[in-house]
């Protein structure tokens, strides 16, 4: 059976670290523990799980942060986590079987993250992540923010599920302080830089900076075809902020042309049809997000209401708007089949149960 360091850098976390580290404790073999500058009772908690607690510098850089943990790992594989990540229970078999079964010619195991929930705490955002990762210099990570280890060798897909969990909130500046100070200092962006700095402005709401941003990006050949349809859809938001509507609706149609169509987008570019009252045309667009088939393994952002629960709900919108109450409910009871606790599930059925419609 192989053997699992957990390398973590933390700072700051005594609300998240003892349930994080108290639901993986027992699957792996070694725990290091690297504090970047707590000031509370951190690097205490810590000490109660594992003698391998470590200080280093913060220096702006998350990838000289976690590569550092990973050069005090012993064991055959290194795994990452975040303080506010959890594994629940019914992942810790899969944990221990994955265990079981691998063997030392694998370079890199990809796990799910999820990191959005919905009201029932179902996930609602989601995508694979490089966890398990062979101990070995050749697999560090880049980037300062947003970093990654790009994946290589053998590399395989795992349904265990990691779970994102934040009680409180952190820093909202910190990631983008990082990027401008970067280019400050005159330090060139890469592709990948390039799209999450655009996704900072956005969140910033600096949204004309964001657009010039995410054109360079789109621009260049290198970017990956996963960020280029996620640059499309958060650079039409930035044109619906700007109430430059006809430029919104030409990005997220420009994404068709790196792939097939996305759900994601084809729902995106249905509300938009839906809110201009073009509901034959947002029909077609739901439908479409409908018969995407959902492919986790690209590496992209999955939203997986997109796939079912939200065309069905919003083409329930759009045939009640043309006079179609019958197959309006029809497609309400579908999304209630998704989700029965659905708020906007139940008030559609109210409506149509008022109406008399069977």
């Amino acid at each position: 059976m192989v053997t699992i360091s957990l390398c973590m850098i933390v700072k700051n976390e005594e609300k998240h670290l003892a349930r994080c580290l108290g639901c993986v404790a027992k699957l792996v073999e070694e725990i290091i523990i690297v504090d970047t500058g707590s000031t509370d009772q951190t690097v205490e908690i810590a000490s109660r799980y594992t003698p391998n607690v470590y200080s280093h510098p913060w220096t702006d850089d998350f990838s000289d942060a976690r590569n550092y943990s990973f050069s005090k790992a012993t064991m055959d594989y290194c795994m990452w986590m975040d303080a506010d990540d959890i594994i629940e229970i019914t992942e810790a078999g899969k944990f221990l079987h994955l265990k079981q079964s691998l063997t030392l010619d694998t370079d890199i195991v990809m796990f799910k993250y999820h990191t959005a929930f919905d009201e029932s705490g179902k996930p609602c955002f989601s995508y694979f992540r490089e966890r398990l990762i062979k101990n070995c210099p050749e697999y560090r990570w880049t980037g300062a923010v947003h970093e990654v280890i790009p994946p290589k060798g053998k590399v395989i897909y795992s349904d265990i599920a990691i779970c994102h969990k934040k009680t409180s909130a952190g820093d909202p500046d910190r990631n983008l302080r990082i990027y401008e100070k970067q280019l400050a200092a005159g330090k060139p962006m890469d592709a990948r830089q390039l799209y999450y700095y655009g996704r900072e402005l956005y969140y910033h709401q600096q949204y004309e900076k964001a657009i010039t941003v995410f054109e360079k990006f789109l621009s260049l050949p290198e970017g990956w075809i996963e960020n280029k349809i996620e640059a499309c859809s958060v650079c039409a938001g930035c044109y619906y902020k700007l109430e430059q509507e006809n430029s919104a609706l030409y990005t997220l149609l420009r994404s068709l042309s790196f792939d097939l169509p996305r759900a994601e987008l084809c729902c995106q570019i249905g509300k938009h049809f839906l809110e201009h009252r073009n509901y034959e045309n947002a029909i077609y667009w739901y439908k479409t997000a409908l018969n995407v088939k959902r492919n986790e393994y690209t590496g992209g952002f999955i939203l997986p209401d997109c796939y079912d629960y939200i065309p069905l709900l919003q083409l329930c919108v759009c045939y009640d708007k043309i006079g179609d109450r019958q197959k309006a409910k029809e497609y309400n009871e579908r999304a209630g089949a998704c989700k029965p606790y659905s708020e906007a599930y139940l008030y559609n059925k109210h409506y149509f149960d008022n109406l008399g419609i069977c």
